[in-house]
């Protein structure tokens, strides 16, 4: 079982340090969590560390916090969080994406953007006021990371009912 790691203060400047280098992040507000080798959550409820610790030997915990970001093995990036780029939108300075609504739509429904953006590496994707989370670019595209059941969902062939029911029967 992999259990909770409350960064101590030298982890979580690390952590800083790097969301600074790729997005001019200054400070992370609350406790960093660590929940196996990657997944970051920030916590900044009352509980001390040793409360935490007493906790999790009473009852498992799965998670504490908002799941905010993920540390890219063998990359030494941080990946963004939908979540994590709208809690830190105020200090987020660099490697911004903006996105028209069209291509906003597509970022949503879960597609690559076939653009060639010049950069390689995460960026942060907006619309407007909104941030969408976080992007990677490559030489052509920009991959996407949201999770399927976030994702907006297709259109479909909007069929009256009738239709539907009529082609069943013939079926």
């Amino acid at each position: 079982m992999s259990y909770l790691k409350i960064l101590n203060k030298q982890e979580k400047a690390d952590i800083e340090k790097k969301l600074n280098e790729q997005f001019g992040i200054d400070s992370l507000p609350g406790t960093v969590v660590m929940r196996g080798q990657e997944r970051l959550f920030l916590f900044s409820g009352d509980l001390s560390e040793r409360d935490l610790r007493k906790l999790e030997t009473l009852v498992p915990i799965e998670r504490i916090g908002i799941y905010f970001a993920k540390i890219v093995p063998g990359e030494n990036k941080i990946r963004l969080s939908i979540e994590g780029s709208q809690i830190l939108k105020e200090q987020i300075k660099k490697n911004v994406f903006p996105l028209d609504s069209r291509q906003t739509e597509e970022w949503m429904k879960g597609h690559e953007l076939p653009i060639k953006t010049g950069k390689h590496g995460f960026l942060i994707m907006k619309n407007g006021e909104d941030f969408l989370g976080t992007g990677k670019a490559s030489e052509n595209k920009i991959g996407n990371f949201i999770p399927k059941n976030r994702r907006l969902r297709e259109k479909e062939n909007r069929a009256s009912p009738e239709t539907k029911f009529h082609n069943f029967k013939q079926d």
